[in-house]
C-alpha cells in the first residue's frame, strides 16, 4: 500500500514552481527540500549548492565543469538546469555538490527524490552526454578515498537512451565487493525525455542483514539491494548508515559514454532540469 501510495503521487505531481510530494499521510516528513526558486537566468542557491569550478579528469571525462550561467541557472519557473555548452571545442558542464548532509537512521526509512526531465535532442545528437542525480560519502571531504566513502546513484542516463540506471559502489576498486569499475546496479527504460520522478527508499529495518537499498521510476521499484548481498557490516554501513549529500551533473564524455563525436550537440537539447530535490524520514 505504501509504495502504491508513493507511485499514485508521483504520476498526479505537475511542474510548475513544483513543490516535492506531500508522503506525510504514510508517515514520512520532509526533512529538507530545494525547489530551485528564484528569477529566469540567476544563480543556483549557493547556501544549498557548492558550485564546482574544476577539471575533475575523473572516467577520462572531457567536460571542464565551470560556475556560469551558460552552464547551471534556474528557469524563472522553479526549476534548475544544467546545460552542457561546447565553446569552439571545449566542453563546459555544471556539477553542483550539496551543502546538505544526512544519515540515514538506524530503524527508519529514508527517500531521496528528484524530478528530472531532459532535453529534445535526439540520440545521434547525445553521443557522451552523461546527466546524472546521486549521493555521495560526505567522509570523501573528510579524506576518505572513493569508493570506500560509497556512493548510490540515483539515476544516470547516456548517449541519450531512454534507459535509467541506478548503481551502488563501494569497498576498493578495482574489484572489491562491489565489483568496481562496475559497481551492483540495475536498469529500467522511461521512454521519454520528459518529466519523470526518481528515488531511492534506504529501509534501516530490522537490521544490517536485511537493511535495503530500493531504486524507483515513477514509484515503481526496478532494483534492490540488501546488506546480506554486500555481506560486510562496515561497507554497508558507508552506503547508508554515513552522512550523505546530493550532486546533480551532466558530464561530457567517458568510459562509460565514450567520446562526444561530431554530431553531438551542447545547449538546451542536452540539458538536464529538474524540478525539486527532497529528503524524507519515516521514523516509525
Amino acid at each position: 500500500m505504501l509504495f502504491k501510495f508513493l507511485a499514485l503521487a508521483a504520476a498526479a505531481a505537475t511542474v510548475s514552481a513544483e513543490n516535492p510530494p506531500d508522503y506525510s499521510g504514510y508517515g514520512f516528513e520532509n526533512i529538507w527540500a530545494e525547489t530551485f526558486e528564484g528569477g529566469a537566468g540567476s544563480s543556483p542557491n549557493t547556501n544549498n549548492w557548492n558550485i564546482i569550478q574544476s577539471d575533475f579528469n575523473q572516467n577520462n571525462e572531457w567536460e571542464h565543469y565551470v560556475n556560469s550561467r551558460s552552464t547551471s541557472q534556474l528557469s524563472g519557473g522553479g526549476t534548475l538546469q544544467i546545460v552542457p555548452q561546447n565553446e569552439n571545442g571545449q566542453w563546459n558542464s555544471a556539477r553542483l555538490e550539496g551543502t546538505y548532509t544526512f544519515t540515514p537512521r538506524d530503524g527508519s526509512q529514508t527517500i531521496v527524490e528528484a524530478k528530472i526531465k531532459f532535453g529534445g535532442n535526439s540520440q545521434g545528437n547525445k553521443q557522451g552526454i552523461w546527466p546524472a542525480f546521486w549521493l555521495l560519502g560526505d567522509s570523501i571531504r573528510q579524506g576518505t578515498q572513493w569508493p570506500a566513502c560509497g556512493e548510490i546513484d540515483i539515476l544516470e542516463t547516456v548517449n541519450g537512451l531512454t534507459t535509467g540506471y541506478g548503481t551502488i559502489h563501494c569497498d576498493v576498486a578495482p574489484g572489491g565487493i562491489c565489483d568496481e569499475y562496475n559497481g551492483i546496479g540495475g536498469n529500467t527504460a522511461f521512454g521519454d525525455n520528459d518529466w519523470h520522478s526518481w528515488r531511492v527508499l534506504i529501509d534501516r529495518r530490522p537490521d544490517w542483514t536485511s537493511e535495503s537499498i530500493a531504486w524507483y521510476k515513477d514509484g515503481n521499484e526496478y532494483h534492490r539491494v540488501t546488506g546480506g548481498r554486500i555481506n560486510n557490516e562496515g561497507v554497508w554501513n558507508s552506503l547508508v548508515a554515513s552522512p550523505l549529500y546530493v550532486i546533480l551533473n551532466v558530464a561530457v564524455g567517458g568510459d562509460w559514454p565514450g567520446v562526444p563525436n561530431g554530431s553531438t550537440l551542447g545547449g538546451w537539447g542536452s540539458e538536464m532540469e529538474v524540478a525539486y530535490v527532497a529528503v524524507y524520514d519515516n521514523p516509525f
